[in-house]
């Protein structure tokens, strides 16, 4: 089947500086800005990744490797909240110690090269008690979430003892904190007072104030020492989001909170059909309806469904190829900066007085959120996955961030129950760009599609693309990608990064599920591969054990092209510059170098580019961990309760031990 898109004639998209509002510099001199695209790191669009991390949800032991395996996935901003009842749940008690140690926190992220965006409430919801808001506020004499003198004077304490913890770690103190939310949802969402669950069933205030109460909050920040480069709030569900912050945006297609007080049959979402987002007068089915003018602000997330929890009447089984799935729908849809909730799962803390401080219809302990990261760790398929679109975003956002969206026809209007129609996107100046492909859908099937055509008509000539694609799979597909001076024309083949060893320069491709891989170069060059054929400037790739290694030669410039299986690319880790590394295991670098998390007791790791041409592609090894048997025994107590004995010297000798049931 044939699908046409122009690119012909595309209305120029004015690009402008939003402003001293959203500029910082710090003792180095670089600076951090925004236009109304893209984030600028140093005056260059930079392509902000950021994954929800809350640190009082982890002991904080564990905090350093989590972030290490975060920043290996591609991950370059930390988002956090401050839960308020994690910090004053006795009025007047603050605790900033142990799991609950701000301040230590984001030094980690420091360490490890990391920003940091602070969301600091007073109100959170993040499936916390009361959404955070401490027990005690509740019957104080006056209302929450509202500008009167009490719940001032409680959130300007609040933000002054966090301001005191990060004292030093802004941008602008040459700290990571680049980044600073003001309470959550305001006027759209809230959370029950768990103390009258089942009793008067009250909710804490959702908030009337408008645009008013979020700038008042914003001053109290910046009066409390609370000053970061720029100010945050939510933008979805008509939220307030005055003019001096960036709104943030996000897409779950997994909502248990449609459940909350009954069962039902949940709905296939638009989150897996391409919009445009930062288009003035756009149109569509999705729940988009920002207070301003999108192409006045970059399109940004703090909220895509990195995971979900299960809980109310609404009990599922997350599927993790959908996170970067979303991730692709959302830079297709003109997004340059993706941001997770949850990118790591993490453990509710216990009261001081034995109080869960859960929400009461999630689970007392675990939030795990089938996040990317699960509580203890778990790497998911999710984290793999993302990891390939982070890894393109860190190396071609420069070249992507300034591309526009161009849909087509009715493409935002699809029934996401529809699995037959072909889902694509275009970000592009006209000239060059990429090709968006998804083919997932929540709560519905896709069919796989096989032979279908897309053309795109650009002004000077026609560039067709055959496509087939698998069940569930996504792709980003280049044209007129320009390759150390060479053109690659198209390709039916996904990139991912970019590295250099000797002076040689390798560009690293991805083979999607169902794809045919082929290559398009500009005419005048010379291609050598040993799997596939070469046809003049065409290139039929093979895989031969999940890779296949050709080069490119125009005039005095050698390239070569190295593409890997979807299995492959999903244990690929870029450890520097020069060097890649594929294991299925987890792969941590920190100053000592590189060391792996595994539970098998074999680990074969492969290098590239190979110690040895005798290597073929790539280098191997194998290590090997010794396996520890670690006995069990458990008894019923109830008829759903049993209690689990292990011997207390299990974990010498290991990390971590984690029981499967």
């Amino acid at each position: 089947m044939e699908n046409r898109l122009s690119l012909k004639g595309l209305p120029e998209k004015i690009i402008f500086d939003l402003g001293d509002g959203f500029r910082g510099e710090n003792g180095r001199g670089d600076e951090i800005s925004f236009t109304n695209f893209y984030m600028m790191k140093n005056h260059k669009p930079f392509f902000g990744v950021s994954g929800e991390f809350h640190f009082s949800r982890m002991s904080d032991e564990r905090w350093e490797d989590e972030i290490i395996k975060m920043k290996m996935a591609g991950i370059n901003i930390v988002s956090t909240y401050v839960f308020w009842i994690h910090h004053e749940e006795e009025e007047g008690v603050f605790d900033f110690s142990g799991r609950r140690n701000l301040r230590r926190f984001v030094e980690l992220c420091q360490k490890h090269g990391l920003y940091v965006i602070l969301r600091v409430g007073p109100f959170d919801h993040g499936e916390v008690r009361n959404g955070g808001i401490p027990d005690w506020m509740y019957g104080k004499p006056f209302e929450v979430r509202k500008i009167n003198d009490g719940f001032l004077y409680y959130t300007k304490r609040l933000y002054t003892k966090i301001a005191e913890q990060v004292k030093g770690l802004f941008y602008k103190d040459n700290g990571p904190i680049i980044g600073v939310q003001i309470d959550n949802e305001y006027m759209h969402s809230s959370a029950p007072w768990e103390i009258t669950t089942g009793i008067s069933n009250e909710w804490v205030f959702g908030g009337d104030d408008g645009e008013k109460y979020m700038l008042t909050l914003k001053k109290l920040a910046a009066d409390c020492g609370l000053l970061p480069v720029f100010y945050t709030c939510t933008g979805w569900g008509g939220a307030m989001a005055p003019d001096s912050m960036i709104p943030l945006w996000g897409g779950y297609s997994y909502r248990p909170w449609l459940f909350y007080s009954h069962k039902g049959e949940h709905p296939a979402t638009e989150e897996y059909v391409y919009q445009d987002f930062h288009k003035n007068g756009y149109k569509c089915n999705y729940d988009f309806h920002p207070r301003y003018q999108p192409e006045d602000k970059p399109y940004s997330c703090c909220e895509m469904g990195g995971g979900m929890a299960s809980g109310y009447y609404y009990r599922f089984r997350f599927p993790y190829k959908s996170v970067d799935a979303m991730a692709n729908i959302k830079i297709a849809s003109g997004c340059n900066f993706l941001g997770y909730y949850m990118y790591q799962g993490g453990s509710n803390p216990v009261g001081k007085h034995g109080t869960f401080l859960n929400e009461g219809q999630m689970p007392k302990i675990s939030y795990d959120y089938q996040a990317a990261l699960g509580e203890f760790g778990q790497v998911r398929e999710s984290y793999q996955r993302t990891k390939t679109i982070h890894q393109f975003a860190e190396s071609f956002g420069k070249r992507l961030c300034p591309l526009q969206t161009v849909l087509p026809d009715g493409a935002s209007w699809i029934d996401p129950k529809d699995g037959e129609t072909l889902r694509y996107a275009v970000r592009t100046d006209g000239e060059k760009g990429f090709l968006f492909v998804n083919n997932f859908q929540d709560h519905a099937s896709m069919s796989e599609k096989k032979n279908q055509h897309i053309v795109l008509a650009l002004d000077n000539e026609d560039i067709g693309f055959d496509i087939s694609i698998a069940t569930d799979e996504n792709a980003i597909l280049p044209f007129h990608f320009d390759m150390s001076g060479i053109d690659l024309h198209h390709a039916t083949a996904q990139v991912i990064t970019r590295i250099k060893s000797d002076d040689q320069e390798t560009y690293v491709f991805l083979c999607p599920d169902g794809m045919e891989p082929s290559f398009t170069f500009e005419q005048g060059v010379a291609i050598d591969g040993k799997n596939g054929t070469a046809s003049d400037n065409c290139y039929k790739a093979e895989l031969k054990d999940g890779a296949d290694l050709f080069a490119v030669k125009k005039g005095d410039t050698l390239i070569k092209i190295l593409l890997i299986s979807r299995e492959l690319s999903d244990q690929m880790y870029s450890v520097d510059d020069s060097t890649l590394v594929f294991t299925k295991a987890a792969l941590l670098k920190d100053e000592n170098g590189l060391r792996i998390e595994t539970t098998e007791t074999e680990n074969i790791i492969y290098k590239y580019p190979a110690d040895s041409a005798e290597d073929g592609i790539f280098s191997r090894k194998c290590f090997y961990a010794e396996k520890k048997e670690i006995p069990i025994t458990y008894k019923p107590v109830a008829d759903n309760r049993y209690t689990i004995s292990v011997p207390s010297d299990c974990l010498d000798g290991l990390k971590d031990a984690r029981l499967q049931i």
